[in-house]
């Protein structure tokens, strides 16, 4: 059987309610030459039913016992044949000319992964404008993707042997697992930009992993500290100062951020684990030390500031 020259893998966990969109999105590509790899991870909806019933040649599902995202991710990767990946979740869709325009600097050998841009869905307060990322590539891109993760999973376009030299996913992170695979091989290869909105991540009332901050921002953390340790030449080549800014310097931020939004749970959370970890400084103190009280009392001392 001809390999095609994409494998899009879509994880599905009780996602039936979404599958019509984000499988419509799919079909809709003006590039055909894909297949899907649908990874049912145990759904008690239907979910299986409904992938199950589609007259769709390119589809190809696979079945296992609820494992989480990450193991679903990984399943799909073992049954993937194309040239290419992209990650495509049951609740995200994209534009139709998404292959059409990701896959033609891979194809020419002018990069190794492609990232495009994205809006949000769903959400207010002006997080659902559009948003086209900068290039990444100059003198400061180690940094630059070690800060943060710079693009959403369904927006990006790698090349198989890639991913799977960095083993896929770590099923450990329930949060951040894409940055993972994103810093292993973004960091050492060349990557280029598509400066057009093509990916659209879709909130909605279901289960959706980022929204627990306070994990997040532990995870993220361990992600920068995991990928960090496999690559100590990093530290010598960013500098030991820098580092501690990037990691838990990022960190801080994200507890004052939660702060000033008053997100007390996730600031004291954040604020607890900065205070042990370091990376402060003393005016930061008479926002940690508070933190360390019970959270009740905390409550109380910081709602009464006003």
């Amino acid at each position: 059987m001809r390999s095609p020259e994409i494998s899009v893998i879509m994880p599905c966990y009780n996602m039936a309610a979404h599958l019509e969109k984000s499988f419509g999105s799919l079909q809709s590509q003006t590039h055909h030459d894909w297949e899907l790899i649908a990874v049912d991870d145990g759904s008690t909806d239907d979910t299986l039913a409904w992938l199950r019933a589609q007259n769709e040649p390119r589809l190809r599902i696979e079945t296992q016992p609820n494992g989480g995202v990450s193991a679903a991710r990984n399943a799909g990767l073992k049954l993937a044949r194309g040239r290419y990946i992209a990650f495509l979740d049951a609740d995200d869709t994209w534009a139709p000319d998404f292959l059409e325009r990701m896959l033609p600097p891979l194809r020419a050998g002018h990069a190794v992964l492609t990232y495009c841009g994205w809006q949000n869905l769903g959400v207010a307060g002006g997080r659902g404008n559009p948003f086209i990322p900068p290039d990444y590539e100059g003198p400061d891109k180690k940094v630059t993707l070690l800060t943060s993760n710079r693009w959403p999973i369904h927006a990006a376009v790698t090349r198989r042997e890639l991913v799977l030299a960095a083993s896929g996913f770590d099923t450990n992170f329930v949060v951040g697992e894409d940055f993972l695979l994103w810093l292993e091989i973004a960091c050492f290869h060349h990557i280029q930009r598509v400066p057009h909105i093509l990916a659209y991540y879709h909130h909605h009332a279901g289960f959706q992993a980022s929204r627990d901050r306070g994990r997040a921002a532990r995870q993220l953390l361990k992600v920068q500290e995991t990928f960090l340790q496999r690559h100590p030449e990093l530290v010598a080549e960013i500098g030991k100062r820098r580092i501690r800014e990037i990691t838990l310097g990022t960190f801080l931020k994200r507890g004052y951020d939660a702060y000033w939004k008053r997100d007390l749970d996730v600031a004291q959370e954040v604020f607890r684990l900065s205070f042990m970890k370091g990376g402060w400084s003393f005016k930061d103190l008479k926002y940690l030390l508070p933190a360390m009280l019970p959270s009740f009392l905390y409550h109380i001392m910081v709602k009464s500031l006003g």
